[in-house]
């Protein structure tokens, strides 16, 4: 990984436009500014084409003999399946209201970065291959020709994008500039030009059934382990279930949750909630992920990941899925899955709380329920035992993880479980959350140690909201409903915030749960001293 400059140096952002035409700017590849490519095995395992080595800073990057050919068509193939990505290559007026809304743009001051010019990269190929303006006028037409340049150019700034569509609320005439990179995505994996950070993931999940590569026998291991901690926290030991059929429900988290901190905390949360509301549920060893990397993919591999999850629920036979806090798992489910699956959907019953009795009819379709709106349910009917003042060491407040809060609108569930399980919350300011919520920085397979500088500057806007808050309220904790930015943002927060800790939603909810028969708890799920927490919220 190459040195990053300190924070006190990364914040001199050079915003000076350039003389040239931004056609005649080459992108910069330098070690650092670019992801690593995925391995050729990795590739051979997919089926993907053009599988060998090479590095974004070689001159020259193994194309296909045809590859002008396969762009071509790859291109005209999608503009004939997707009607949006034709509406989107024609309706653009370059007003330039999202210009300043992207984090990257913001953080690195590169007016590639701007979402109407990252989206010109691709747009300029269309007028020059598919519109006759272009064809006649050329440049003068915004058009250009395809050359290697323009394919290394895609390359270093789609992977630039985090699909997180905060520019898209910006925008007077809808344009998705995520759904532009995820086409511009597809049309890279046509020349075998892809990243190993989407695709090692997207080769276990094929795999084994989630994105680490962890072996059923191994996946139990690791929830029995937290099942030890949570009885020495407690002296309550839950008993999850693993692959039993005839549960009614299905549990299915993303395998981040199970592998590292905090999301291992997190997990301990849930265990902690279906212990004590007495769930009938299971845990798959075989669709053990909730994440789809898919989606950064292609449609078709979207498809095939989101499938496991509900073909392993038919096999098992349950009720309806229980999904634990992730973020493109909830976009493809709620935004793509129905598309991809037709009107009859997978063949379950409408999620039914089996505690309360409240049917989820936003989940008819899906037959999945997200667990903050589970748990937030839980507390509206009074089904738990809660004391708050056991999180009363922190200050909190809450990050809306792009997917659940715009592609989902699941924004006031995770602040009713919050108002209820601390008390202290302290909300960012209003045009950072919400619908307007700042991206961690990194979603979109882009979590990868070799491009942190870029990362750093992706996320400042985030960390500088949260910034804010930690100087005026002296909050000390970042929530969170996805297992990406429980990755992401505990080194950007001590890069850009330190004193500033991450974590998820139901880490805060395990150490408020009070269970039957539980002794008396000296320390909160991270083994923390919990000081006068016992009877500190009454």
């Amino acid at each position: 990984m190459v040195d990053i400059p300190n924070a006190d140096e990364l914040i001199q952002i050079d915003r000076t436009p350039g003389k040239e035409s931004w056609m005649d700017v080459p992108p910069d590849l330098s070690e650092g500014r670019f992801c690593y490519p995925a391995k050729p095995k990795t590739l051979e395992y997919l089926g993907l084409p053009n599988a060998r080595v090479w590095s974004p800073s070689d001159e020259d990057w193994q194309l296909p003999p045809d590859w002008q050919k396969i762009i071509h068509e790859g291109f005209k193939e999608r503009l004939d399946k997707y009607r949006s990505l034709k509406v989107f290559m024609d309706i653009c007026v370059r007003c330039g209201a999202c210009a300043d809304k992207c984090h990257y743009y913001i953080g690195s001051g590169d007016p590639k970065n701007m979402p109407v010019l990252r989206a010109e990269l691709l747009r300029s190929i269309y007028r020059n291959d598919f519109t006759m303006a272009g064809k006649i006028l050329g440049r003068i037409a915004g058009a250009r020709k395809l050359t290697p340049q323009v394919i290394k150019e895609w390359f270093s700034y789609f992977y630039q994008c985090t699909e997180c569509r905060r520019c898209s609320v910006y925008c007077p005439y809808g344009i998705d500039t995520a759904e532009i990179t995820m086409m511009a995505r597809e049309l890279l994996n046509l020349l075998g030009l892809n990243i190993n950070w989407i695709k090692d993931p997207v080769a276990n999940c094929s795999r084994t059934g989630n994105h680490l590569g962890i072996q059923p026998q191994n996946m139990v291991e690791i929830i029995d382990f937290f099942c030890d901690d949570i009885e020495e926290i407690t002296g309550v030991r839950p008993n999850p279930t693993f692959n039993r059929k005839g549960a009614e429900v299905l549990f299915i988290t993303p395998s981040g949750d199970a592998f590292a901190d905090p999301g291992t905390y997190t997990y301990m949360g849930y265990l902690m909630l279906f212990e004590a509301i007495g769930l009938d549920y299971t845990i798959s060893t075989y669709a053990s992920e909730g994440g789809n990397f898919g989606l950064f993919t292609s449609s078709d591999m979207m498809k095939k990941i989101n499938a496991k999850m509900y073909h392993e629920a038919e096999r098992l036979g349950v009720k309806w899925i229980l999904g634990g806090e992730c973020g493109h798992m909830w976009r493809v489910i709620n935004q793509y899955m129905d598309t991809m699956n037709g009107p009859t959907g997978p063949k379950m019953e409408i999620p039914k709380s089996p505690i309360t009795g409240t049917v989820f009819k936003n989940a008819a379709s899906t037959k999945m329920v997200h667990i903050a709106e589970f748990t937030a349910d839980l507390i509206r009917n009074g089904k738990l035992n809660l004391k708050p003042g056991r999180n009363d060491h922190l200050k909190v407040t809450y990050h809306d993880s792009c997917n659940p809060a715009r592609a989902m609108g699941m924004l006031d569930e995770p602040r009713y479980v919050l108002q209820n399980v601390c008390n202290n919350f302290y909300e960012m300011p209003e045009n950072t959350i919400r619908e307007q919520t700042f991206c961690c920085g990194s979603g979109s397979g882009l979590n990868t140690e070799e491009i942190m500088e870029l990362r750093m500057r992706g996320g400042l806007p985030r960390a500088n909201a949260v910034k804010h808050v930690h100087d005026k309220y002296g909050v000390n904790m970042l929530s969170c409903v996805c297992a990406i930015d429980r990755a992401v943002l505990p080194p950007l927060m001590d890069y850009w915030v330190p004193g500033v800790s991450v974590t998820g939603l139901h880490e805060l909810v395990g150490n408020a749960l009070v269970l039957d028969g539980e002794h008396e708890r000296e320390t909160n799920l991270r083994f923390e001293p919990l000081e006068n927490a016992e009877g500190a919220d009454e």
